[in-house]
């Protein structure tokens, strides 16, 4: 077995699968999360400088250096544990802090982080959360908690992993400027579950963020596309108006179709990105098997309500996009078959004029040969008659006679001459 030979990947396809470890979160601790991308989605994001900025935390905490070229960093920062990952589109940081705090969900979870290193983050914020672990198996006492540190408008909440905890959010953002989650974790509940659990809810998170990216640009594309669809319909209805020509028709909805194509251009990578990241979202809460919790909205309901819109109108915005793109296809079949029948058409009154010209060059080439005939009949009668001139003075026959005879029988040899010139060029 050892003289197999390894594909040059396989070594890390099979690393991959292990490259995203859940962090280890005890059952009374604060997590702050966030992610942070670019602010426009044409700008190439710097491997390097997310790296460099990861270092300059780890630095000023003394801490060990993940492996070059890595993706992602679990380790000790003092009192708290950092979760590092570096995505395609963004980088997320977790900070687990062993101990619950003074005071519920007062922002102090991210004072792990030094402020003017948030400050000259390489990106924007996308997204940020507070979480609090406690450990209570008591409903009375989870509801109490809910009431005071969630607005009841909007608030989730469910039993996961077969009652191991209930987890709890409103997805608003608080005078600190995160969102706020609650996990209540059963006393027997280990802390890789924990940790499982606060990983799905900042993944569940980042990547409906990251999704709700294609609704506003859904937005933006919405009134541009009823230009185009109008300017369409326009011209469809306008296709049977003769006096307009089907070559300005067809420029016209090339016009169009070189708008739509440029809109395509500008969304479809951020429409394709919002139906992936929306899956993952749908999957994220799937995995945690949620039960209801005392009659309150589950997390699948809130996002059907408040989340599942938002994705159906981005895909519809898309398919709006793509069927206008096909409309403009058809309709660019029919112009162009209006303007091969207009040029075959034209083409036939050309084919026809071509023949009546060919036809009075015919007989004009024949009105010209039997002019030619009649003047070189002429010349060669008038050299006859020199040549024959000395016949009438010796036989005493008038000239007139002679010429008689002659005319007819030159005419009709130059007649024949000519007629074998002609057969010959052809």
């Amino acid at each position: 077995m050892s003289d197999m030979r390894d594909h040059p990947m396989r070594f890390n396809a099979t690393n991959e699968l292990h490259a995203r470890p859940f962090p280890l979160v005890s059952t009374s601790a604060r997590a702050a999360f966030f992610a942070y991308g670019n602010s426009d989605d044409d700008a190439e994001r710097s491997d390097t400088a997310d790296w460099d900025h990861l270092i300059q935390l780890l630095d000023r905490f003394g801490a060990p250096h993940p492996a070059p070229n890595a993706k992602h960093y679990f380790g000790k920062l003092g009192k708290a544990w950092i979760k590092w990952e570096r995505h395609a589109e963004f980088t997320t940081y977790t900070a687990i802090i062993d101990n619950l705090g003074k005071v519920p969900f007062d922002g102090s979870e991210f004072d792990v982080f030094p402020g003017d290193w948030l400050a000259s983050m390489p990106g924007v914020r996308l997204t940020s959360a507070a979480i609090r672990i406690e450990s209570t198996a008591s409903t009375k006492t989870i509801e109490r908690h809910l009431k005071s540190h969630f607005v009841a408008e909007s608030l989730a909440v469910s039993r996961v992993l077969d009652s191991a905890a209930v987890i709890a959010g409103d997805y608003r953002i608080d005078v600190y400027g995160h969102l706020r989650f609650a996990v209540f974790v059963a006393p027997t509940t280990g802390r890789n579950r924990i940790g499982r659990i606060v990983q799905r809810l900042n993944e569940i998170e980042v990547y409906k963020t990251m999704s709700m990216l294609g609704l506003f640009q859904a937005r933006q594309l919405s009134p541009k596309l009823s230009v185009v669809d109008d300017s369409m319909s326009e011209l469809v209805a306008a296709l049977s108006d003769e006096q307009v020509s089907a070559e300005e028709n067809l420029n016209a909805l090339l016009r169009m179709s070189a708008k739509l194509e440029s809109h395509s251009a500008e969304v479809a990578y951020r429409f394709a990105a919002s139906k992936a990241y929306s899956a993952i979202v749908s999957q994220r809460i799937e995995v945690l098997r949620e039960e209801r919790f005392e009659g309150v909205q589950t997390f699948r309901e809130f996002m059907m309500r408040r989340y599942d819109p938002s994705m159906r109108t981005v895909q519809a915005m898309d398919s709006r996009l793509q069927d206008l793109i096909a409309r403009a296809k058809r309709t660019g079949d029919l112009l162009r078959t209006r303007v091969n029948v207009a040029r075959q058409g034209q083409n036939q009154d050309l084919l026809s004029s071509m023949n009546r010209r060919a036809d009075m060059q015919l007989r004009l080439q024949k009105t010209v040969e039997g002019l030619s005939i009649v003047a070189v009949s002429y010349y060669a009668t008038g050299l006859a008659l020199y040549l024959l001139a000395p016949i009438p003075s010796i036989f005493g026959i008038p000239k007139v006679f002679l010429t008689a005879a002659v005319a007819p029988v030159v005419v009709g040899a130059v007649y024949v001459a000519l007629r074998r010139i002609r057969k010959n060029l052809n």
